[in-house]
C-alpha cells in the first residue's frame, strides 16, 4: 500500500542530532526517507534502525539534496524535516489531522521554536518564524541554491497550530563549527549573485547585535538570547570578511 505519509530528511554526519528527529516521529505511522550525504559517522545504521529507507548522495546543494530526497519517497503527503529537529506531541496530531481529512490546503506552514543553550528563544526575532514543510508530494517541491532552500506547492497554504523544536546547536562549540561551513557557503553564494565587500560591512555586526538585543527584544531571552545575538552578528561579519578574501583569490 502507498503511505499516506512520508518524513523527508537529509542528513551528513548527524549521528548525535539524529536519534532525537526519528524518536519525536513515532507515532505517525510514516515511511521515513533518510537520504545520507556521505556520513563519516553511524547516521545511515542509526536511520536503518529506526526502519527508514537509506539513500546515498554526495551533498552539493541544500535544495538539490532536499528535492533528491522527496523523490525517493512514496507517500501522498510529505513531511520535511532535518535531524536537529523536533515534533511535539500538538504537531505531531495536527499532522495526523490534516493527512487523515487530505488538507484541505495543498501545504502547510509551521511554527518554529528555537532552543538555545537549554532555552526556548522567544525575542530577537526568532518567536514568530513558521516554516512550509507539511504538503501534498506531487504538488510540492524545493527550490533554493547552495545554502537556504524553500519549498512551493501548487494550491492553498495553510497554518498548524503546533510546534517543531528546532535545536540548531547544542553549545557554543558546535556553533562554531558549523560557522565555518555556513559562512563560507553564504560568501560563496553572495560572490555568485554578485555582491561585492565593502568597509560598511564591518558595521554590520553592531547594528544586528543592537536590533537583535535591543528592538527585537533578546535581553529578555536572559544570557541565550544574547548568547545568540552576538554569535548571530559574528557569523554576519565573518560571511563578509570571506566574501572579501574570495574577491582577492
Amino acid at each position: 500500500m502507498t503511505p499516506k505519509l512520508s518524513a523527508v530528511i537529509i542528513a551528513k554526519d548527524e549521528a548525535l542530532d539524529l536519534p532525537g528527529c526519528l524518536e519525536s516521529l513515532e507515532g505517525l505511522g510514516a515511511e521515513i526517507v533518510v537520504l545520507d550525504g556521505g556520513s563519516a559517522d553511524a547516521t545511515a545504521d542509526i536511520a536503518r534502525a529506526h526502519a527508514a529507507r537509506v539513500f546515498h548522495r554526495d551533498f552539493d546543494a541544500y535544495a538539490d539534496q532536499k528535492q533528491a530526497a522527496l523523490e525517493k519517497a512514496d507517500g501522498d503527503w510529505a513531511l520535511s524535516i532535518d535531524a536537529d529537529e523536533r515534533l511535539t506531541p500538538e504537531l505531531r496530531d495536527d499532522i495526523l489531522r490534516v493527512v487523515a481529512q487530505g488538507g484541505p490546503c495543498a501545504g502547510y506552514e509551521i511554527p518554529f521554536q528555537v532552543r538555545f543553550l537549554g532555552r526556548c528563544l522567544r525575542f530577537g526575532g526568532l518567536g514568530s518564524e513558521r516554516h512550509l514543510r507539511l504538503f501534498k508530494r506531487k504538488a510540492g517541491r524545493f527550490v533554493g541554491g547552495r545554502l537556504h532552500e524553500g519549498i512551493v506547492v501548487e494550491g492553498a497554504v495553510g497554518r498548524l497550530s503546533g510546534r517543531m523544536i528546532h535545536i540548531p546547536y547544542r553549545d557554543i562549540d558546535e556553533y562554531l563549527d558549523k560557522m565555518h561551513r555556513y559562512t563560507t557557503c553564504a560568501a560563496q553564494k553572495r560572490r555568485e549573485q554578485g555582491r561585492r565587500f565593502t568597509p560598511l560591512h564591518h558595521l554590520l555586526p553592531f547594528w544586528e547585535f543592537f536590533v537583535r538585543t535591543v528592538l527585537r527584544l533578546g535581553l529578555l531571552d536572559g544570557t541565550p538570547g544574547v548568547a545568540w545575538a552576538a554569535l548571530s552578528s559574528f557569523h554576519t561579519w565573518v560571511k563578509y570578511v570571506k566574501l572579501r578574501e574570495m574577491e582577492r583569490s
